[in-house]
């Protein structure tokens, strides 16, 4: 099935693909010039992973199960909804962790099957590069995009819903991950990323000289490894027990550079491309200094910044309902009645069909 421009489209979106459940219902179509999102639920497995010090994905895979269906009626409840009058059923078939994502595309299959609805498997990174079009500023093609989430970092050139230009990429670390290991040598604890970024709030960016990697390659790729490498360097040298300003002062440091490079070779992608419109997607995309140094470095080149709200950052349904429908919108995609399906652990962006 397509989007009919008659009647209006309900897409039921499941995300489990890591270390968090979500179910969110959008609609599309009709009336409607934007997808709207009617009601969305997620669970965080932060807390049971934490004794672990990361993601264990069988305890992951067993959680997405307890949590799937108890959700997927929450959010049908509050959006006023009943299963039969589910259009759509989306899910993440990828990239991921590989039994989470067969959790929800096994729900997603079988809910399906049971109803005579259709199914879309979707790309959890289209996901987060659309999530923005979920705010209360969408933006409008084209425009250039810093995807930051998880162990990603890429900038595209996004023409339309499926077409997509790969600008640059990591070559080893993701931002996301240089946030995370670098808080773990500093003992903050997991996740680590917001831990330390609320940790730099109280510190010196100036204290510690860290390393930009590839800020002056002269393309568009990133390089995180070294940064790591550079704070382990400094945590050694420290030894014994810092003081909190100490921690705090490294942590400053550490977002710095980290930020510093992911605005620099976000203007040059703009530069490159001859674009205005620059979007920050993924939950990287929540930091507030990254979102601070984006915001006023644009303003000075007159170029619009779109993210998704904070609460839509992180992995979510609501991504997953709003991509489908967005393919469906665009005729790029096909909702089908075949309930054989695969999951796709590994999956570049760059492999979507168009």
């Amino acid at each position: 099935m397509q989007i009919s421009s008659h009647s209006s489209t309900l897409v039921l979106g499941i995300e489990s693909s890591c270390d968090e459940t979500g179910v969110a219902l959008v609609e599309v179509g009709g009336s409607l010039a934007q997808p709207q999102l009617l009601a969305h639920a997620l669970h965080s497995q932060i807390d049971m992973h934490r004794a672990y010090g990361g993601v264990v994905p069988e305890l992951a895979s067993r959680d997405h199960i307890r949590r799937v269906i108890p959700l997927a009626r929450q959010v049908l409840e509050q959006g006023g909804r009943t299963l039969e009058q589910l259009n759509v059923i989306a899910y993440t078939q990828g990239p991921g962790l590989a039994g989470a994502l067969l959790v929800g595309a096994g729900v997603a299959c079988s809910l399906a099957a049971a109803l005579d609805k259709p199914v879309l498997p979707v790309h959890h990174l289209e996901g987060h590069l659309l999530s923005p079009f979920l705010s209360a500023d969408p933006p409008e093609f084209p425009f250039v995009a810093l995807l930051v989430s998880g162990g990603h970092t890429q900038l595209m050139q996004v023409d339309g819903v499926g077409r997509y230009t790969l600008l640059g990429e990591t070559i080893d670390d993701a931002a996301g991950e240089a946030f995370d290991k670098s808080a773990k040598l500093m003992g903050l604890g997991y996740p680590g990323g917001p831990a330390l970024s609320r940790l730099a709030e109280f510190g010196d960016a100036q204290a510690y000289k860290l390393p930009r990697p590839l800020l002056h390659s002269g393309d568009l790729d990133f390089s995180f490894a070294g940064l790591k490498t550079a704070v382990l360097t400094q945590v050694k040298k420290l030894g014994g027990q810092p003081c909190d300003q100490v921690w705090a002062d490294l942590a400053a440091s550490t977002q710095a550079a980290i930020v510093e490079v992911l605005v620099k070779k976000s203007l040059r992608a703009l530069d490159a491309t001859g674009m205005k419109r620059l979007v920050v997607a993924g939950g990287v995309g929540a930091n507030a200094s990254l979102r601070q140094e984006l915001n006023a470095a644009c303003a000075k080149r007159g170029v619009r910044v779109h993210y998704p709200e904070l609460h839509l950052c992180t992995d979510n349904g609501a991504m997953i309902a709003l991509a489908a429908a967005m393919r469906l919108q665009a005729g790029k995609a096909q909702a089908r009645k075949d309930y054989a399906f695969d999951v796709r652990p590994r999956w570049d962006l760059q492999q979507l069909e168009a």
